[in-house]
């Protein structure tokens, strides 16, 4: 099989490392060879992150460059049109529509950009957007918004369910389980 790509973006703090983890435990257990990235960025400062999910039949590196990702998965909107680049064409963006305003438009120095899903289609992606941090909160926390855009991403794989199911099982304490179950099939189903 052909390398597959996958680039999770958005704010420090978001949950993108507990996403990457997921992926990388549902793909192994398909048997691909997978390669993981370490979070890019200033993580811990919520600035823009970047993790990669490289898998096939081998993988030599777990670097993305521009114009290879299959998949954009992002946490906020202005993340995901800020690495469009990196999609190839055909590519899928599956993101949040929450906003979260960078430092600029903090101190008034910028404006947050507007109409970024419909920019982001006129540059030729194609666009998933659903508002993941509501459908967290739904589920029984705003933390869940990366399990929402897992359940998402989830519909443009042809693996089984259960699979998914096992590597939430695997990767998300006992204690959390049932909501990220719920935060999961939400995304899924919305």
């Amino acid at each position: 099989m052909q390398t597959k790509n996958i680039m999770i973006v958005g704010v420090g703090g978001q949950g993108s490392l507990l996403a990457s983890k997921l992926l990388g435990h549902l793909l192994l257990g398909q048997g691909y060879d997978v390669k993981v990235s370490e979070v890019h960025g200033m993580s811990q400062r919520g600035g823009s992150v970047v993790t990669y999910v490289r898998y096939g039949d081998s993988v030599a590196s777990p670097v993305i460059d521009r114009g290879e990702a299959d998949y954009i998965v992002s946490f906020e909107l202005l993340e995901a049109a800020r690495w469009l680049a990196f999609l190839k064409p055909g590519g899928q963006i599956v993101t949040s529509t929450q906003q979260i305003d960078p430092m600029p438009v903090i101190t008034g120095a910028a404006a947050y950009p507007e109409n970024l899903v419909e920019k982001m289609r006129a540059a030729g992606a194609q666009v998933d957007a659903l508002d993941c941090l509501a459908l967290a909160a739904q589920a029984g926390s705003s933390k869940a918004t990366n399990i929402v855009l897992m359940g998402r991403l989830s519909r443009y794989f042809d693996l089984p369910e259960e699979a998914w199911q096992q590597s939430l099982e695997a990767m998300v304490p006992a204690k959390f389980l049932d909501l990220n179950r719920r935060a999961f099939e939400l995304g899924r189903n919305a």
